[in-house]
């Protein structure tokens, strides 16, 4: 075979073996794509569901956030909890003005939220040691839109305590700025003896936490809860 017959065999080889590492560097790259699409999509989930312990946006609170991630507002500094009354997701009806003079344990969530799926036995764990202590557990549901998960999800962890239907949220937007972050769920608020915001947490609790959260509250003001705070 003749020289000037083999060079277009040369460059048949040649042209192939460029066109399999084209196609090789191309299925890397399609590769990582997809990874960082999967990874980014996987963040944005979690970030929706639950947001960090020390985020919430501005306002006058009082609050001193603790590493735990455990916000804290001493008497003389907390705000006023706002009204907040309507359906609950069982059909019934609840206002949480009628439970003042004892502390209410506020918790903030969705059946869709995984990490509300893991604290929901906490709670109701915490709530049935506490309740004959002047204690009331009240959830507010949101982002579910209609009352059937809330309530299966309800049954599935066994939560007696009653909870708020707030689909869209408007419950939450009644806080006073810098109290509670709509969009951090699960939320969990600390409500006094007198009705106010003494501390709050933005993220899921453990049973530990949870009572670590609520301790100090059990007994404030439970002698003199009639009285005008000083």
């Amino acid at each position: 075979m003749s020289a000037a017959s083999r060079a277009p065999l040369r460059s048949n080889r040649t042209n192939r073996t460029a066109d399999r590492t084209a196609d090789a560097r191309a299925r890397v790259r399609s590769r990582a794509a997809r990874a960082a699409v999967g990874a980014a999509a996987a963040a944005l989930l979690v970030s929706a569901c639950s947001s960090g312990g020390t985020s919430g946006g501005g306002g006058q609170t009082g609050f001193i956030t603790g590493s735990d991630g455990i916000a804290t507002a001493k008497k003389g500094q907390r705000a006023d909890a706002p009204e907040l009354s309507g359906k609950t997701v069982d059909g019934g009806q609840v206002d949480v003005a009628d439970y003042k003079g004892k502390v209410v344990v506020l918790n903030v969530w969705g059946s869709w939220c995984p990490p509300c799926r893991a604290e929901a036995k906490n709670f109701e764990k915490v709530y049935q040691d506490v309740k004959d202590q002047g204690v009331q557990f009240v959830g507010i549901n949101t982002r579910d839109t209609s009352t059937g998960p809330a309530r299966a999800f309800e049954e599935d962890y066994g939560v007696t305590y009653p909870s708020l239907y707030d689909p869209a949220g408007r419950l939450m937007l009644r806080f006073e700025k810098g109290t509670l972050n709509p969009q951090a769920v699960p939320s969990t608020l600390i409500i006094d003896r007198e009705g106010k915001v003494a501390a709050r947490t933005l993220q899921a609790l453990s049973e530990e936490k949870l009572r670590k959260m609520l301790a100090p509250y059990l007994d404030e003001g439970s002698a003199d809860s009639g009285k005008p705070e000083k």
